[in-house]
């Protein structure tokens, strides 16, 4: 379901240039609030992102917290960091969002540890 939406919202990943614009848009990335001299807000994150891609994107995040070695190590280890459950949820979403655009991008299947050559 996650990749079709991805692929319809994003015509067929051509409505963005970068994984960071794509991310925006995924409502993954957190903004600051600033006013002035006011820094009294927490960073959050856009609401006018895609909530439909969002929720998607966190069943994927929480799927692949649980499943995905490299993920679960991540969360586990900001978790012993001290972070806010749900930002560090919010990151593996960026992540994810992140690597879906590299493999579409590079038009590869995806490989763990994987090494880009500089051409």
């Amino acid at each position: 379901m996650t990749a079709t939406a991805l692929l319809v919202y994003t015509k067929g990943f051509t409505s963005f240039k970068n994984a960071k614009e794509l991310a925006c848009y995924c409502g993954v990335v957190p903004f600051n609030k600033t006013s002035g001299s006011s820094v009294k807000y927490k960073p959050s994150v856009s609401p006018f992102a895609n909530m439909k891609l969002k929720k998607l994107l966190h069943l994927c995040a929480m799927s692949a917290i649980q499943n995905d070695n490299e993920m679960k190590s991540y969360y586990e280890r900001k978790i012993s960091d001290g972070k806010n459950k749900m930002s560090i949820i919010n990151a593996v979403r960026n992540k994810l969002v992140h690597r879906v655009f590299a493999v579409v991008r590079d038009n590869r299947f995806y490989e763990d540890n994987y090494k880009r050559v500089c051409a």
